[in-house]
């Protein structure tokens, strides 16, 4: 015997459960379907464990998409202020980090366990554990076959992700729906990941693994200031994270260094009056010691003091630091990956109601759509703007 709900949404993450409690609240009788053995399990993992649950200065300029409009309904629909009213409501005690992202005081089991209630105070049924076999359209809706039996629903969400980080049980499941229903994708690539570099290049870097500075990545017009961290695979940190979704094979980016400081000037100033020091010892001030050591042999400097350098000397050594280029050989991939880029063509969904244009009752919401948030919250917000609209028409 069938179970008959009036929408399935299979995937029990952050935009799935966000859906499942509007539309339990419009009284539609719902059933949250997982695979995984606990809901939220991404949610946990978030922001070191306390989860970036939003940022407050989200806006659709923090989107990539191959349609920047099309995030601009939900997202001015249900804002970070709509989901910190409910964390606010759950006593939930939370915090600003850096540059608008908000973050609980304690754990992100608090977000999960937040969810959860709502989802009981909806009405909502949520079975975990639950493999999906089959997805088919019948009359008047859709059959779901699980592992657990058979969901006949009238409307149909699929809120399953994308590809990153597979050991937390992400797998392509939503783009092969799309595929069976005709719906177009994207290429889809790891985004917000760790850069690699290739062995020669990680050789002529060795001495600097483990070394953090303040920097600006740059890859054409998409720049971020923020910490750069030098690995012994390659760059990452939050300048490298934010930078890797717009940086593509073959290109290089561009480091400036110490972005707020103008290192010409703090050189020259030192030379006035402290001539006989050496470079590496006023830049050592600035930078990581390691790193301006590196510097100055690699310019050919470390024999001379300031007083030896003219104004032209300095100006073209600083530029390095301003303009420092370089070619990664590629990513860490999925594996570290906290997003997936590309995914169901947006063209495809009414940006209203996340609903596929052409196939009633069939909606897609999260990260297996073409948009994809910058690192600090705004992927979680994507997630609750896209499973709100579709929770108000499923």
């Amino acid at each position: 015997m069938a179970e008959n709900y009036d929408v399935a949404i299979i995937g029990a993450g952050a935009a799935g459960m966000m859906c499942a409690i509007e539309a339990g609240k419009r009284g539609r009788r719902v059933i949250v379907l997982d695979h995984a053995k606990a809901p939220g399990e991404k949610i946990r993992i978030s922001g070191g464990g306390r989860c970036n649950f939003t940022n407050i200065h989200t806006t659709p300029k923090a989107f990539l998409s191959a349609n920047p409009h099309f995030c601009k309904s939900a997202l001015a629909r249900f804002t970070p202020q709509d989901f910190l009213a409910m964390v606010e409501r759950h006593g939930i005690a939370w915090h600003e980090k850096t540059l608008g992202q908000l973050f609980c005081d304690d754990s992100a089991k608090d977000i999960i366990r937040m969810l959860l209630t709502e989802i009981r105070e909806a009405g909502v049924s949520l079975k975990l554990s639950t493999a999906i076999e089959a997805v088919e359209r019948g009359v008047g809706g859709y059959r779901v076959l699980t592992s657990e039996g058979r969901i006949d629903c009238a409307s149909l969400v699929i809120a399953t992700g994308g590809k990153s980080i597979p050991k937390m049980g992400a797998t392509g499941f939503a783009y092969k729906i799309a595929e069976q229903f005709g719906l177009s994708l994207l290429e889809t690539r790891p985004g917000l990941v760790p850069l690699t570099l290739d062995p020669s290049e990680l050789e002529r870097l060795a001495s600097l693994s483990g070394v953090a500075v303040d920097a600006r990545a740059s890859v054409g017009k998409a720049s971020f200031d923020e910490a750069l961290l030098i690995t012994h695979r390659g760059l990452s940190g939050p300048a490298i994270l934010q930078i890797s979704s717009y940086w593509r094979e073959g290109g290089d980016i561009s480091l400036r260094l110490l972005p707020a400081l103008d290192i010409a000037k703090a050189v020259k100033d030192a030379r006035r009056g402290q001539g006989k020091q050496a470079l590496q010892t006023v830049l050592s001030e600035h930078l990581p010691k390691r790193l301006a050591q590196f510097f100055v042999e690699l310019a050919g400097l470390h024999t001379k003091s300031l007083a030896d350098l003219s104004d032209k000397v300095i100006d073209g050594f600083c530029a390095r630091l301003s303009d420092w280029r370089i070619k990664p050989a590629g990513s860490e991939g999925y594996r570290t990956a906290e997003v997936t880029l590309g995914g169901i063509d947006t063209g495809e969904l009414d940006s209203r109601t996340m609903q596929a244009r052409n196939i009633d009752g069939l909606f897609f919401i999260g990260e297996c759509v073409d948009v994809t948030g910058w690192l600090g919250g705004y992927n979680f917000q994507w997630a609750w703007a896209s499973g709100f609209a579709a929770g108000q028409a499923a």
